[in-house]
């Protein structure tokens, strides 16, 4: 591309900072400095004398600058980083900031951040990273959001509705799903805006011609906007829910009673199918189906009914689908680590010794394990630690573990973070991948 050789001047809060065309070309297209150049990066109005004021933080600028020009990010003691983030947002360099702060998602080489203080009474139930870096935690019928820069938004008060589950539409978009309140029509499923905890529409059942009452839990959702939620109402709507995310409009129903009381919703890319887990103690007996919603059945099931299950380690916990292996990984509350075949309907569980550890510090409290799979590594929660598996044989490879807090009741990984949920003391924490050493 053609690049101006000249320098450009730019006067920062009284502060004069001199640098090239070639320097502020790495910000990009749609940054505030592409706004300056036509297409080939020449000034739009070439003047060597012109300096460009920008009512801004000098300091600030002149770290962004030299991220611009070397690829790395120093942040000097004195220069808060939220200062710096907010500047950032500016100009339009959030991405570079991000790039050069975090290297490419990798669990074995994770460090612990920072931890974050509850702001809600009682334990936390659950959290849900976001897709740029920030998350939403619930705690009873408040979900608290936080951006990627960890402050808080206001929070959302469901009215004494007790939060399911939560799921990320995009950065600015929240779909909450909660239990119905007794002798009332709320409950259900409602889009909010993350920023400002604005309700913006509801998701309703509708059946025979009439808006139903109904509980939802848990959720997912596919690549082409649509939105899965079990639900369980009050006649005959029980089963899996469709609605389009754009909408809010119901485009399809799974009516299957067992189905109503699902704990865990996975959308398969590969398969164009949707993994629905009912596990215990929720039912006494696990139940995992995979729906096919074009052919309107379930298309693979598996049930540990007549199983020679006789202690609780052997109950599975939770699920997840691994479709490079064809197959389901499960966890009991040992973390054993289970594998069922998925070209194998009906088959047993081939429980993994290997992918067994210590459960860490043992806990008066401890909470259920949980699964998560991101950039092919699989991990799993057990007390108060996390541990990650990689390859196709689901090697333990490394742990992360913080002394307090007590138990991990939940966690989630997005946007090259990942965040979990302590239940003793409603606090959880923030891991990232440092950058590459070069």
């Amino acid at each position: 591309m053609g690049v101006q050789k000249d320098r450009i001047k730019f006067n920062v809060g009284g502060r004069v900072f001199e640098t090239t065309a070639t320097t502020l070309a790495n910000a990009g297209r749609d940054s505030y400095f592409g706004a300056l150049f036509n297409d080939d990066w020449d000034l739009l109005h070439s003047n060597n004398s012109q300096e460009f004021f920008i009512d801004g933080n000098p300091e600030c600028f002149s770290i962004l600058l030299d991220l611009l020009r070397t690829g790395y990010l120093h942040i000097p003691s004195n220069v808060p980083e939220r200062l710096l983030y907010r500047e950032a947002a500016f100009y339009g360099l959030i991405n570079h900031v991000r790039s050069a702060k975090w290297g490419p998602f990798n669990g074995n080489r994770l460090r612990y951040c920072k931890s974050v203080t509850g702001r809600a009474p009682g334990d936390g139930t659950a959290i849900r990273a976001g897709p740029d870096g920030g998350c939403a935690v619930a705690h009873g019928s408040m979900v608290h959001v936080f951006d990627w820069m960890l402050e808080e938004h206001p929070p959302i008060n469901l009215d004494y509705q007790r939060v399911n589950d939560i799921g990320w539409v995009n950065a600015d978009s929240v779909v909450i799903s909660t239990c119905e309140r007794l002798g009332t029509p709320d409950g259900g499923m409602g889009l909010f805006t993350s920023s400002t905890g604005e309700l913006r529409y509801k998701f309703n059942v509708v059946h025979g011609n009439q808006t139903k009452s109904f509980t939802a839990g848990a959720l997912s959702f596919s690549p082409d906007y649509k939105i899965f939620s079990s639900c369980k109402g009050r006649s005959n709507e029980y089963g899996i829910g469709v609605w389009d995310q754009v909408t809010g409009k119901q485009i399809d129903f799974f009516y299957e009673s067992s189905l109503g009381d699902a704990d865990k919703l996975q959308w398969l890319n590969g398969r164009n199918c949707l993994l629905v887990a009912t596990l215990f103690p929720r039912k006494d007996n696990c139940y995992i189906s995979i729906l096919d919603f074009r052919q309107k059945r379930m298309v693979w099931s598996w049930s540990d009914i007549g199983a020679l299950v006789t202690v609780d380690e052997k109950r599975v916990r939770d699920a997840i689908a691994i479709e490079e292996t064809n197959s389901i990984c499960v966890v009991n509350e040992y973390e054993d680590l289970g594998f069922i075949d998925l070209r194998m309907e009906g088959g047993g569980v081939r429980w993994s010794s290997r992918s067994r550890l210590s459960t860490g510090n043992m806990l008066d409290e401890p909470c259920y394990p949980k699964l998560a799979l991101h950039e092919g590594q699989l991990f799993s929660s057990m007390n108060d630690c996390i541990s990650v598996f990689c390859g196709p044989d689901c090697v333990l490879t490394s742990r992360l573990r913080r002394s307090d807090g007590g138990s991990i009741c939940d966690f989630s990984i997005g946007g090259d973070r990942l965040f979990a949920l302590h239940s003793e003391e409603n606090v959880f924490d923030i891991w990232e991948t440092p950058p590459p050493i070069l």
